[in-house]
């Protein structure tokens, strides 16, 4: 893992895809929508416009296709400050999901529509991945990139490789989504993937479904959590794939409408045991993205924080924030984070 605090802003680079988001005004649902709230998300993007955000150097690599609907996306990445360098143009299509956002007793809907999207044909030799690694810190992946098909899936085991070879920190968010793929493949794909990973970001879910470890007796919906499974979890992943870090974030989900948030990490260059973080309840805005924004926030703590307490604080103050506004991307700015981090979550107001 690279050293914590380098003298320039670090550079990360993040692979995945980028699609549009059609969501639904307000709580409506698909049913009653007569117009959709477009902007544009995704994993590893989110993760990427959270660091330019905080002012590091970031980097998104995508096949986006060569219309205005593909510029639109690549102009929102910029607007954030996302570099755009390595992105390619081709294909057809970009993909698309649509959200109708939940509230109270009724759980938020996500439906996909990304098949044969640009980024499903990027092929491996597409990216010349040795320069994108020139003079990076960092690489973070996600598992829904994996999950796309398995031309993304060689891509992404490419640019693994190249980030080793450069001795780049390497980082994954599990991410299980059953709706691109089953458990027996997601376990399939994943595992052997673990082999590049350095830091692994996770929810109880993911590491079940990606890779077949659970977390003792939490029951997220009934807001249950057993605080010692998830460190005998974090405790057995490291072991078992040899990471440096682990992260598994703790969301209890007492409505659609309000969450407990916070989160676990286990990094021995610091503590011999894992550490949780402080919990937040959130009064929930969007909720999509709240994930990409904790594994932002980690990345930007691990590379900048003296300490593991301190990187994981505010991750998971980033992430609460996130929470509070609408879209995928987490607008909130470094400072407002670390005042959360260490300070009070009243939310008065500034003047």
């Amino acid at each position: 893992m690279q050293p914590r605090g380098p003298s320039n802003p670090p550079k990360v680079v993040t692979f995945g895809e980028i699609m549009l988001r059609l969501s639904t005004p307000g709580h409506t649902r698909f049913v009653q929508a007569q117009s959709f709230d477009a902007t544009f998300g995704g994993g590893e993007a989110n993760v990427a416009a959270s660091l330019a955000t905080y002012g590091l150097d970031a980097y998104f690599v995508c096949k986006l296709p060569e219309n205005p609907i593909g510029q639109a996306a690549v102009n929102h990445l910029r607007r954030f400050g996302v570099q755009t360098d390595y992105l390619v143009r081709g294909g057809d299509r970009l993909g698309i999901y649509f959200l109708e956002t939940g509230a109270s007793q009724r759980p938020s809907k996500v439906v996909y529509d990304r098949a044969r999207s640009a980024v499903t044909t990027l092929e491996p030799d597409e990216v010349d991945w040795s320069t994108v690694f020139e003079g990076a810190h960092w690489f973070h992946w996600t598992g829904i990139t994996p999950a796309l098909g398995t031309i993304p899936r060689r891509t992404l085991e490419n640019a693994c490789r190249a980030a080793q070879a450069a001795d780049v920190t390497v980082s994954c968010d599990l991410n299980y989504r059953s709706k691109l793929w089953t458990v027996a493949e997601a376990r399939a794909t994943m595992r052997p993937l673990m082999e590049y990973v350095d830091v692994c970001i996770a929810n109880e879910e993911d590491a079940d479904r990606s890779l077949g470890l659970t977390a003792g007796t939490t029951d997220v919906e009934a807001a249950d959590l057993d605080e010692e499974g998830y460190f005998a979890l974090a405790k057995e992943l490291k072991s078992a794939f040899d990471f440096d870090s682990v992260a598994i974030t703790l969301r209890e989900s007492f409505s659609a409408s309000e969450n407990g948030w916070s989160a676990v990490l286990h990094d021995e260059r610091d503590c011999a045991e894992p550490v949780r973080s402080q919990r937040y309840t959130i009064r929930l805005v969007d909720r999509v993205g709240g994930g990409d924004s904790f594994a932002a926030g980690l990345i930007y703590g691990l590379l900048t924080k003296e300490d593991t307490q301190a990187a994981l604080e505010f991750g998971v103050a980033a992430s609460c924030l996130k929470q509070t506004i609408p879209g995928d991307f987490n607008l909130t700015e470094a400072d407002e984070a670390e005042k959360l981090a260490t300070g009070s979550g009243a939310g008065r107001v500034e003047r």
